[in-house]
């Protein structure tokens, strides 16, 4: 796919001959990272399933331009009983103000009360769940008291140009101009989206990481 993006860039100075045209891309690539020319990177697509918490994937959705969606209905289906737990290492405690703040990991007496009142509040609104449908109540009523840690699916498809505006937002780099600061959940996913970036356009995922990683 990195093709793509150079066929899209050499249409501008050569028209119809930049269908047929070859010849390297990386060094077009870097030079149209570095200087912003960001609409070349928009002619290729990339589809993915996604599985998170629904406190993820409303986070998520805030990624509007260059993004498509498909989202599981709990209108239209059952969920499944699956919710989200803290992992030990998962960094529980906010000190400073908003926009001044960082993440510590807490105590391990925290880390037991997260993970057991989560675990007790997701079977309490499990149980209420499944006592509205055994009672007939339809689906679209009975889902809501379901928390924002039960899990959803969905698609989701974007081009380079807008996977490169989420990752530089929703990953943590040393190396990146502008600093970020995402939710660790997202991160852990945006981490294995960049990993299919990178095996699909190399080359556009190097100057990506060259430049600083903006989008361009």
């Amino acid at each position: 796919m990195d093709y793509d993006v150079v066929q899209a860039a050499r249409v501008s100075t050569k028209g119809a001959e930049a269908i047929d045209s070859d010849g390297a891309t990386e060094g077009l690539i870097n030079f149209l990272m570095r200087d912003r020319h960001g609409s070349p990177f928009e002619h290729n697509s990339m589809t993915f399933y996604v599985e998170a918490p629904i406190f993820v994937a409303r986070e998520w959705f805030r990624h509007r331009a260059g993004w498509s969606y498909n989202e599981e209905s709990a209108r239209y289906k059952e969920l499944a009983p699956v919710f989200y737990l803290p992992a030990g290492d998962r960094n529980l405690v906010q000190e400073g103000k908003p926009g001044a703040y960082r993440f510590t990991p807490g105590t391990f007496a925290q880390s037991v009360v997260a993970q057991a009142e989560a675990a007790e509040s997701y079977r309490k609104a499990w149980n209420a769940y499944q006592s509205q449908l055994t009672s007939g109540i339809a689906r679209e009523v009975a889902r809501n008291v379901l928390p924002v840690g039960i899990y959803t699916s969905f698609i989701a498809t974007c081009n380079a140009r807008s996977l490169m505006h989420f990752l530089s937002l929703r990953t943590q780099r040393e190396n990146a101009k502008v600093p970020s600061f995402p939710l660790r959940e997202i991160a852990m996913a945006a981490e294995q989206m960049e990993a299919h970036f990178a095996r699909s356009l190399p080359v556009t995922h190097a100057a990506f990481e060259e430049h600083g990683r903006v989008a361009p």
